[in-house]
């Protein structure tokens, strides 16, 4: 049974940092692109914002415009790991944070439905 569990979420003052981890259990972990997704209030699932993504080897990431600079995704594909470490944080990064895997890809996508496994999400809440 595949299982991807995220830690790591809080609430922090703007300008903090947070680092998010992942751990998923998938046997082919280490073929596969990883993704971490966000989710306001009001918004469905379908509607869940593309924050970052990393290829299978780590060495290709991808991230939206306005955390380019501040947020780093990684990977350590022997503990089946995916992290993203947020730097200077602010207001409006505020969200439900979502890992993502892809079922057989290795290359990154940046749409919900390029994703076929979720976690359950961690809160983070930045207050200004």
């Amino acid at each position: 049974q595949v299982r991807l569990v995220e830690s790591g979420g809080g609430s922090v003052q703007a300008g903090d940092s947070l680092r998010l981890s992942c751990h998923a259990s998938i046997d082919t972990f280490n073929t596969i692109a990883m993704g971490w997704f966000r989710q306001t209030p009001g918004k469905e699932r379908a509607e869940r914002e593309f924050v970052a993504a990393i290829s299978w080897t780590g060495k290709i990431t991808n991230y939206t415009d306005s955390v380019k600079g501040r947020f780093t995704v990684s990977r350590d594909n022997a503990k089946k790991t995916v992290s993203l470490l947020m730097n200077s944080l602010e207001p409006d990064d505020t969200a439900v944070y979502f890992c993502a895997a892809r079922k057989t890809n290795g290359r990154i996508g940046i749409n919900v439905k390029d994703y076929t496994y979720w976690g359950q999400g961690t809160q983070v809440t930045v207050s200004s």
